[in-house]
């Protein structure tokens, strides 16, 4: 422990936007004193942090019923992490060296609880994709869409962290015909390219329920929803009979220029929900915590096979992790965004 600094760097945010989105100049890289772990505390080196969207919700709002506290000037950001166990009591069954993942990310050292470390092991072949959201789209596509082959899918932000494993996923359970959506002709070349999307519609090139007629001409069976807005009215309008819509993301709310981006209102056609038996069911991950064990499982063996890919940009140094979250926010990269330290 004699050769560790006395000192640690994290993010916080600084101030909350005047309006829009925030921006790199509203959070500031502090430096604070090494933490010193508690009784039932292990202190752990981060060594990677994702970057989420959903940071958004939480800046200076936040909304009931979720496991996540809002964000307010002066507090630290959190969030998926990395991290190499620098020492833990005893008995807790953690080593010194040993890399764990847990929920305190934006920070270069952590004090974190035993029972918020879970040890990686050697389940995947890259530490780093322990912070892959695809367990929240494996459940979903499982428990809540219970996808079925041949099934046409539709994966709406399918570039993001969530939809560059969702639609790959999709395929592996046996999609028949897959669409995605995204922001940018770039990004949908790629997912084509990449991911193995059938069709990727842009958000904005001409009117999406356009785009999905031509895409999807006999309509969709699965919705795998991370927008909402506009592109989830045009997918109960191209559903066929007994359609499963599984929602899991609010990003035309989420990341819009105005609000605060803890609502995501939309009109869609309730009739058409009836006369097609449209069934729509929001996912949580929190309610299914057998997913995650099953994920992994499944996960390690499709990335060792070749089967599946884990879409990822990472970013070098703390310093530049509010940059990249900008960049999260404007949809400038595919796949999840990793800061690594």
């Amino acid at each position: 422990m004699s050769d560790l600094p006395r000192t640690s760097r994290e993010i916080r945010l600084t101030a909350l936007p005047e309006r829009g989105l925030p921006r790199p100049e509203n959070f500031g890289l502090v430096q604070v004193p090494l933490p010193v772990p508690g009784e039932g505390e292990a202190l752990v080196r981060n060594r990677l942090f994702h970057v989420p969207a959903a940071l958004r919700t939480v800046i200076g709002g936040g909304l009931a019923d979720t496991p996540f506290p809002a964000l307010f000037p002066g507090d630290t950001l959190f969030g998926a992490a990395v991290g190499e166990v620098v020492s833990a009591p005893a008995g807790s069954g953690l080593t010194s060296g040993e890399l764990v993942s847990h929920w305190l990310g934006w920070r270069e050292y952590a004090a974190v609880p035993v029972a918020g470390c879970t040890p990686l092991g050697d389940l995947l072949p890259d530490p780093a994709a322990h912070l892959a959201q695809g367990w929240t789209a494996y459940g979903a596509l499982t428990r809540a869409a219970e996808l079925r082959p041949g099934d046409t899918v539709l994966v709406t932000g399918g570039a993001g962290a969530v939809g560059s494993l969702a639609g790959q996923i999709a395929r592996l359970l046996g999609a028949g015909r897959l669409v995605g959506s995204t922001g940018s002709p770039e990004k949908a070349e790629r997912m084509v390219a990449e991911l193995g999307y059938d069709a990727v519609l842009v958000r904005g090139a001409e009117p999406f329920a356009e785009q999905l007629a031509k895409a999807a001409p006999d309509g969709i069976d699965v919705l795998f929803d991370n927008v909402g807005g506009e592109q989830l009215r045009a997918a109960v309008a191209a559903a066929r009979p007994g359609a499963r819509f599984a929602l899991v993301g609010a990003l035309s709310g989420q990341l819009a220029a105005e609000g605060d981006g803890t609502a995501a209102p939309v009109e869609i056609d309730s009739f058409q929900l009836i006369l097609k038996r449209i069934a729509v069911r929001g996912y949580s991950g929190l309610d299914h915590p057998d997913v995650l064990e099953e994920w992994n499982s499944r996960f390690g063996g499709w990335l060792r096979s070749g089967e599946i890919s884990f879409p990822q940009v990472r970013i070098q140094g703390i310093e530049r992790a509010p940059q990249a979250l900008h960049e999260v926010f404007g949809g400038r990269h595919l796949g999840t965004v990793v800061v690594e330290l």
